[in-house]
Formats: C-alpha cells, structure tokens, sequence
C-alpha cells in the first residue's frame, strides 16, 4: 500500500518542507492549515510534481474540524501512516501580562492541536495494524527554562511529555506505532508573523507591553536568528531519518544540547 503522510501546519515552513519530502519519496500526502491560499499554492506545486493530494482548511484548535481531517484523509487515502502534529503559533510578553485570549490561542494550536490530532488519529492508526509514525513538533524551548516566551515554552514543554507519555503508553500496549517529537533551534519559517491567522474571537483589545521573544544565538535579535536559521527542507532531512531509524528526541541543532543539561543539572541539584 502506497503510505499516506497527514502534515497539519503544512502550507508554510517545516510543515511545507515535509510535504515536500514525503512526497519526493512518493507518498500520498494530506495538507491542512488555517491558510487557503498558501494551501492551494501547495497542492497545486506537489501535484505538479507528480504528487496525489488532499488539501482540507483545518483550524487544529478544533476537535471537529480534525476531525474532519481524518475522515477525509481515510475516505480519500483508505489510512494514514505519518502523523505530523506540526501547527505551531508564537506571542510573548511578560508572563503576567499574557491574557486569556493569549492562552486560549497559543495553547489552542500548539498544545491541544496535538492532543486533537492524537485522539483522532491513534485510534484509528491502532486498527490499520501497519506500521505507523506520529511527529509531534515541539521545540529546543520545550526542552529548556528561562526567562522570555513563556507562554509558547509551556505549549512546547506540554508537547514533549504528552509525546513520551504516548510513546511509552503505545509501547506497552505493543502497537505498530513509534511516536517521535521534533525539538529544534531556529528554523526560516514565518512563526514571528504568526498573528496574521490569530482569530479575531482572540485578538488583545488592550494595550500591553511589546512582545519580547527569546533568542537562543545570544544576538538578543529574534528575526535576524531566525533569517539565520536552518531551512524547512534540512529539518524535513532530520524528521524523515529520525523516522527511518526510530529516534524519538529529534534534535536539529545539536549545539544546543549544552542548555538542555545545564537545566537538567539544575533539577538535579
């Protein structure tokens, strides 16, 4: 059976550069995101390539919607054998200065995105009986403390453990299905300009501090770090070794693994 990928987050960024790898290896692949118009653009390259597609508009931070999702993914396709929860949204500010609409947002997309996707997903993925891959997209900053980008490093820091607990719940049941979660540095992808799909039910009405994100390269210039950054295509590179060797921790730029322990000889100590 020819395997079919399910990339949400997939019109711009890493979920783009893993479209385009998945089906460079000639998988059917799914693409759904909250923008149409990037979407469309999408599909209509992949299948210039040679590529079968779906494309469904999907808001992650929907139950239905992802939902949707999957029905349409099995109606098309008949299965799904990679799952990429890889939607991802940023704001930041003084962790105190966050409002509600900041935390349904973030935690909206990033968090429950990949909940969504998991409640929907492996139930069905658990029938099939084929070997099966959910990626789980987190960050280096669910991986490490600090001050600055709070709200997104509790998302992210929420994505790693859900992706162990699922690991570890799915290998005691003894199921097909090998679970991997993508931690990585800076990438070129547009997440600083996310708030162009932030829903207008969620908009800040009041005036707050300006947003202050973290850098992880020292230059204290979160854009210039970013335009710096490793291209979509090169993480797609990690993800899909990762998937051929069965490495969980995805770890795209390796230099940062020194703050990874410098925290965890923090907890120690």
């Amino acid at each position: 059976m020819q395997k079919v990928a399910v990339i949400t987050g997939a019109a711009s960024g890493i979920g783009r550069g893993l479209a385009e790898r998945f089906a460079a290896e000639g998988m059917n692949v799914v693409l759904a995101d909250v923008e149409a118009e990037a979407l469309a653009e999408l599909e209509t390259d992949l299948k210039s390539k040679g590529a079968d597609v779906l494309t469904v508009q999907t808001d992650v931070s929907n139950a239905a919607e992802v939902e949707n999702l999957a029905g349409q993914t099995l109606e098309t396709f008949g299965a799904v054998h990679i799952l990429c929860n890889n939607a991802g949204v940023v704001c930041s500010r003084p962790i105190w200065e966050h409002t509600l609409a900041d935390w349904e947002w973030v935690l909206g997309v990033n968090l429950w995105g990949v909940i969504h996707g998991i409640r929907t997903f492996v139930p069905r993925m658990l029938t099939q009986g084929d070997a099966c891959h959910i990626v789980n997209t987190a960050s280096i900053l669910g991986l490490i403390g600090g001050g600055g980008t709070g709200i997104y490093k509790v998302s992210k820091h929420g994505v790693v453990v859900l992706s162990e607990a699922l690991a570890d719940e799915l290998a005691q049941k003894g199921a097909n299905i090998q679970v991997h979660v993508l931690c990585p540095g800076w990438v070129r992808t547009g997440i600083l300009d996310s708030d162009r799909n932030r829903p207008d039910t969620l908009q800040n009405r009041e005036t707050q501090t300006p947003a202050r994100l973290q850098t992880i390269g020292g230059s204290g210039n979160a854009r210039a770090e970013m335009e710096a950054g490793m291209s979509p295509a090169e993480v797609a590179e990690h993800v899909y070794n990762a998937i051929q060797t069965g490495t969980f921790y995805i770890h795209t730029h390796p230099e940062h693994k020194a703050a990874i322990r410098e925290r965890m000889e923090r907890i120690l100590e």
